[in-house]
């Protein structure tokens, strides 16, 4: 596993560890494509929300993108720059709530920019439109990650857009991509320049939303940047770009340890990282996360099937097998949890929440919280 991936014996399992070597590194690319395309990069909180960590990525990103209030506040609060929010859809309070703490406010459909878009003016806040582009590369998990799939509530139709007064809007908003590589992230820029043109030409910024997977192995940053600056070109608009789990692909790790060994028809281990309260995304993708040393089912000597410490059946991992045996105490490393996992935890069961802790690049580990109990029972109203 090699030393620096090693816990300091007083840091507990299970914890979520953020590498800031590797954050930085990413946080490099994102940079490039800020200077050379001129364009905006804003952090995607729904995907990763670490504000211990948000010092070290203010220099590198101009702000940040909310799915709503809370998160808005907390870009406001804990990164410092631009905040910017969308919604499905919003209430008139959570809107003059909003106009204090965003500058930009994106509204899902034209029944809702009829509704509340005056408010949002008025107050100042730049505008924006979510539109369904009808395009998608989106291959993980199927239509579940599409937003752009059959039916899909996110943003208003092409054939609706016509009637829409372009006038008070300024953004022209998509969000299509879902851990896309630079194909999608190309195809859906030239997509909206040849589709879109018309509406284009009426705003001042296109924002061209989240799933470009910039730190991917393979993700061709210069096909970004070119197709970036053509646009511009084209169209004289501000762009945006809106990544979340593109930031901090393979910046961290969930650490967990094996609980008991068990036997079933095959080898168990019962471990206190589950997939069903610390790796929802496993259940819901569904997916098979790597695990440092571990090789495929049958690959090495030992197969073992992983499984939280929950009531559910189906609260189960994957298989992973390894060299040796394993036994009660062993420590087994999820790789790559920084993006849509400890973000979507939960206590189910009673299950304590998997704690917070940072590499610094000066290779020490901090925690930096320290749930117990008492977040399970907060949870549960008084």
């Amino acid at each position: 596993m090699g030393h620096a991936m090693t816990l300091p014996a007083d840091i507990p399992t299970p914890v979520f560890v953020l590498d800031v070597a590797r954050l930085r590194k990413n946080l490099e690319t994102a940079k490039r494509v800020r200077e050379e395309a001129g364009c905006k990069v804003l952090l995607a909180t729904k995907a990763f929300a670490m504000p211990a960590a948000f010092p070290v990525m203010t220099d590198y990103l101009d702000g940040t993108t909310a799915s709503g209030e809370h998160e808005a506040i907390m870009g406001k609060d804990s990164f410092g720059k631009e905040v910017h929010v969308y919604s499905p859809a919003y209430t008139e309070e959570t809107v003059r709530n909003l106009t204090k703490i965003a500058g930009h406010i994106y509204f899902n459909s034209a029944a809702q920019l009829d509704r509340f878009g005056d408010i949002a003016r008025d107050a100042g806040a730049h505008v924006g439109l979510r539109v369904n582009p009808g395009y998608s590369n989106a291959t993980l998990g199927g239509d579940l990650y599409n937003p752009t799939a059959p039916m899909s509530r996110f943003g208003e139709v092409p054939a609706k857009l016509d009637s829409v007064d372009w006038s008070g809007i300024d953004i022209f908003h998509v969000h299509a991509l879902c851990e896309s590589l630079h194909e999608g992230s190309v195809g859906l820029i030239n997509h909206v320049a040849d589709n879109f043109g018309q509406y284009i030409e009426q705003v001042s910024a296109v924002n061209f939303g989240g799933g470009h997977f910039l730190n991917k192995p393979g993700y061709d940053v210069s096909a970004l940047i070119d197709a970036i600056k053509a646009f511009k070109a084209r169209f004289g608009v501000e762009v945006i770009l809106e990544p979340g789990g593109g930031l901090v692909v393979n910046t961290g790790e969930l650490h967990a340890s094996v609980l008991d060994l068990h036997w079933n028809e095959m080898d168990l281990a019962i471990l206190d990282a589950s997939a069903s309260t610390h790796m929802p995304d496993v259940l819901e993708v569904p997916y098979r996360p790597d695990v440092i040393g571990a090789g495929q089912p049958g690959e090495k000597a030992h197969t073992y099937r992983f499984g939280g410490n929950t009531c559910m059946t189906g609260d189960v991992i994957g298989d992973y097998s390894f060299d040796a045996p394993l036994k009660p105490g062993d420590q087994v490393i999820f790789t790559d949890q920084m993006h849509y996992s400890f973000v979507k935890t939960n206590t189910f069961n009673g299950t304590p929440l998997a704690n917070l802790a940072i590499r610094w690049e000066d290779g020490r580990v901090e925690q930096i919280s320290d749930f117990g109990y008492e977040e399970f029972r907060r949870r549960l109203g008084r």
